[in-house]
């Protein structure tokens, strides 16, 4: 990690047409390259309205390759604004064989691919039917800015993948989401999903000394659909907010990557100093296993 750098994280809506939020997408991303970021993240999903609220098999013909439209565009978008850029995708990997990926982009070069290991099905979420389960691990990957490492939403959840990708030496890591309310469910419960989902990730901050950036979509999608309730943060290797959006609104977040701030913390509270390796086989085994 050769010295500081900023982020910008790219809270938007999605429309209907593929081709509109990809222009929408780029121009983003010169705008947050114009205010100062060095490394631009999209929502999960960007390119699409979040389409695995149903089983749909005529919803694959969304996918794309790789490289595809969204790497030629924004490949190029990020040569000319000189910047990194983390596209999530919905990739076509082989014929009937798709993942939920994030490609990064250093100056228009490739120079990572993370493909969702985390694949929920809930209500609304109905992803297993589209995606197949990452196979490349979880990875950090060396930008022109610094160490970076990429998870994508359903991951956000588990310990175990923010720890080895911040064990690879990630200064920050990146959770592309789309994640929002059930219309029936917001009144009752909105307020408490809406706090664990940054308390897990503000946790897994503190938990490995290292910056969290997490990048949501807002707006309703379907009817009744979905409501993505933004709020984009940034927080430091203590869980503190450095930037954080509203729930409704579209915005570019800038935050710093301060990497003597991640020195510090870790110096005053050595987590990963006192971890017991050689008592954690038990992490290898399924829960009902017992």
């Amino acid at each position: 990690m050769s010295g500081n750098f900023r982020v910008g994280l790219i809270q938007m809506a999605m429309s209907a047409n593929p081709q509109e939020n990809l222009e929408k997408a780029a121009a983003r991303v010169e705008e947050a390259a114009r205010k100062g970021a060095n490394v631009v993240c999209l929502p999960e999903l960007y390119r699409s309205q979040y389409f695995c609220q149903r089983e749909d098999a005529a919803l694959f013909d969304l996918a794309e390759t790789v490289p595809g439209p969204s790497t030629e565009k924004l490949s190029t978008v990020a040569r000319k604004a000189g910047v990194c850029v983390v596209v999530p995708i919905f990739e076509k990997r082989a014929a009937g064989l798709y993942h939920n990926s994030a490609v990064i982009l250093d100056g228009g070069e490739r120079v990572g691919l993370y493909r969702k290991m985390h694949i929920p099905d809930d209500p609304a979420f109905y992803e297993k039917f589209y995606f197949t389960p990452g196979d490349k691990g979880f990875q950090a990957f060396d930008t022109r800015a610094g160490r970076i490492g990429t998870l994508i939403c359903w991951d956000q959840w588990y310990p175990e993948g923010a720890r080895l990708t911040a064990m690879q030496g990630a200064s920050v890591l990146f959770y592309p989401t789309a994640i929002g309310w059930h219309p029936h469910e917001k009144e009752r419960f909105g307020a408490a999903q809406r706090d664990a989902w940054k308390t897990i990730q503000r946790s897994h901050a503190i938990a490995n000394g290292v910056y969290v950036a997490a990048v949501n979509r807002v707006g309703r999608e379907g009817d009744p659909g979905l409501e993505f309730w933004g709020t984009s943060f940034l927080c430091d290797p203590f869980g503190m907010i450095v930037a954080e959006g509203s729930v409704d609104e579209e915005e570019i977040l800038i935050g710093e990557i301060d990497l003597a701030r991640i020195e510090d913390v870790r110096r005053n509270w050595p987590f990963l100093r006192d971890r017991r390796i050689d008592a954690y086989g038990g992490l290898e085994k399924r829960f009902i296993d017992g």
